[in-house]
């Protein structure tokens, strides 16, 4: 008698049409929540001018082959220089001496985000270059390193610490 009191309740008075009905529910949900994040979120990732970035790849690959052809060699350190600077030290050797140059130009990539890039001019003399870096944020960056005329570069990493250390 229980059975047959049971088998007259109203569908929506049984529990499994409601566990069936959780699964699309939740897809539907998840859907909603992941095209709402599509539409608003960051796209830094992708260029605006990826044409253009396709078309310079071959002038990039030719100064990274300049600087092999002059013998150009790096070495960069970035240390603490206060609460939220960094000091930026770059020895730069190179084998021909006479075309060692004034200045460096660094650009510092952040790693996903593109707001945060910022370009730098380092002024130098006998192959040591070096400046102060104001609130560099904590994570692995990439370096491109050229000279100021942009015939030759070469590009490193770099990870600054939480304490703006090497």
């Amino acid at each position: 008698m229980n059975n047959d009191a049971s088998m007259q309740l109203p569908w929506y008075r049984h529990r499994w049409p409601w566990i069936l009905a959780a699964g699309p529910v939740t897809v539907i949900i998840a859907g909603v929540i992941t095209t709402w994040l599509a539409a608003t979120g960051n796209t830094a990732l992708v260029a605006d001018d990826y044409y253009k970035q396709g078309l310079t790849i071959n002038r990039t690959i030719e100064r990274e082959r300049k600087a092999t052809e002059l013998g150009v060699e790096l070495t960069v350190s970035a240390t603490p220089a206060g609460t939220d600077d960094t000091r930026f030290e770059l020895v730069l050797r190179m084998a021909d001496a006479t075309a060692m140059p004034a200045r460096l130009r660094v650009l510092l990539a952040h790693p996903t985000r593109s707001e945060l890039d910022r370009e730098l001019l380092f002024d130098g003399r006998d192959g040591h270059f070096g400046g102060v870096v104001r609130a560099l944020q904590p994570t692995h960056w990439k370096l491109v390193i050229e000279d100021e005329a942009r015939t030759w570069r070469v590009q490193q990493s770099l990870t600054v610490e939480a304490s703006g250390g090497h």
